[in-house]
């Protein structure tokens, strides 16, 4: 039932059941001086129709992308995303099902899982995925500490470029495993890590080095550099990449990648508001596989030579020793990992190949125009994919509060980055002609 009201007669035959006079009674361990005595500044109980149509009224308060236009990215992007999905993800036998730990009665959610897999390998090039992880940030962590793991090396290598929030979270994992960090700066003039900026580093010490695939500002990466020296000194080469750029650049693995992770909220999942989304986690070499947190499954044939599938190679702290743990990742983002599954099947090799050329072809054309406007400019030279940024001496965040008055969300203000007067503007298929046009004819009357 939508709502369970609760009648005193109801109440009364549940203490009844306990064994108790007053629900006081419950709370008889905690000490009479730490009690709240006061009743709890609550309004009072509204009937069911009352309360849908509160809850109604404060969801209004928030702006939906059915309601505003959005040229916001930096991690989580407005995708068109087909009706069919929703259903099909939607179905009861998907939708309610969880932990597949007997896979005997299981075998429908698992093989939906091992088609993940094997999609998220197509996708990077890579030998082997996990079940997937709880997105894209975290997936990185565990990218690093699998990789320290791998060489017994205690140093990761991070670019300048990559996502401030994601380097926060990976800074988080790998101060409390005493992994230290070392910082490789961008130029300022293209936006990307200069080549020159490897020298001086320990690379002997140096289990990996990251790369960002298009990195925060939405630029393309020289990776090439980097591949090479981590591996001449013996570490390993993660990539953090943007899915929906990998219709169109070449995958990791054809980049010499050792380990690929990402965030799946472009394959098909809603923005949400930031959340819920995935993380992808793809790796190769028998090492390497053995070492990667989280679930997999496997494909394997019963005692009749039947195809089934099962859960493997588990090192997780579940199912081990903790101490013999390779991760504390105790689950995974089924659905969602199910929906990025569903997304890749429908639009096929030819739709997601034309979804990343849209969002390439209108990210250009967005920028081109707005680079005619007196007063924004261009800060980085290196090509970029669907996100790009501008500089302005203007205030974004008080442009942005503007823009939404008219039913369009800006770009991200930088100045939070310790970045001020720029911007980091995304645009995606689902954008059109007239809906940039209109907004480049608000900017303009904007920043005039």
């Amino acid at each position: 039932m939508r709502y369970l009201p609760l009648t005193q007669e109801e109440k009364a035959e549940m203490l009844q059941i306990l064994g108790v006079d007053e629900v006081e009674e419950l709370f008889d361990d905690i000490p009479e001086g730490i009690r709240l005595r006061e009743e709890l500044d609550l309004p009072g109980a509204l009937s069911e129709a009352e309360l849908v149509r509160h809850f109604a009224e404060l969801a209004g308060q928030n702006k939906n992308l059915k309601e505003v236009v959005s040229f916001l990215g930096a991690g989580s992007y407005d995708h068109l995303v087909p009706a069919l999905i929703k259903h099909i993800v939607g179905r009861g036998e998907f939708l309610t099902a969880y932990t597949p730990y007997q896979p005997e009665i299981t075998q429908g959610v698992l093989q939906s899982i091992f088609e993940y897999q094997t999609l998220i390998c197509e996708l990077t090039g890579m030998e082997a995925s996990n079940a997937s992880m709880y997105d894209g940030a975290s997936a990185l962590a565990e990218a690093a500490l699998m990789a320290c793991a791998a060489t017994r090396r205690e140093l990761v290598v991070l670019p300048s470029t990559l996502h401030p929030e994601w380097r926060n979270v990976v800074r988080l994992y790998l101060e409390s495993q005493d992994v230290s960090i070392v910082d490789l700066p961008y130029d300022q003039a293209s936006g990307i890590v200069n080549p020159q900026a490897l020298e001086g580093i320990p690379w002997p010490d140096a289990a990996c080095v990251v790369v960002q695939q298009p990195n925060f500002f939405g630029l393309l990466e020289n990776v090439a550099p980097f591949r090479d020296v981590v591996k001449k000194h013996g570490g390993l080469l993660v990539m953090a990449v943007d899915p929906i750029s990998l219709s169109l650049l070449k995958s990791p693995g054809e980049l010499g990648a050792d380990i690929v992770v990402g965030d799946g909220q472009s394959l098909g999942n809603a923005m949400g508001f930031g959340g819920p989304s995935l993380g992808f986690f793809a790796t190769s070499g028998s090492k390497l596989i053995r070492r990667m947190p989280g679930r997999v499954v496997g494909e394997t044939v019963d005692s009749e030579g039947t195809r089934g599938y099962v859960l493997t190679l588990q090192t997780r702290e579940q199912h081990i020793r903790r101490e013999k743990a390779t991760s504390n990742i105790c689950s995974n983002q089924a659905l969602n990992a199910l929906t990025a599954a569903v997304y890749l099947s429908v639009m096929g090799k030819e739709g997601f190949r034309d979804v990343g050329y849209q969002s390439l072809q209108k990210a250009h054309y967005l920028q081109e125009q707005l680079l005619s406007m007196e007063g924004l400019s261009a800060p980085f030279s290196a090509p970029f994919f669907r996100e790009f940024v501008l500089k302005a001496a203007v205030d974004w965040e008080d442009i942005n509060l503007r823009l939404m008055e008219q039913g369009f969300v800006g770009g991200l203000p930088l100045a939070r980055f310790g970045l001020p007067e720029l911007v980091l503007f995304s645009v995606t298929e689902a954008r059109t002609k007239e809906e940039m046009d209109h907004f480049v004819d608000l900017l303009r009357g904007l920043i005039a």
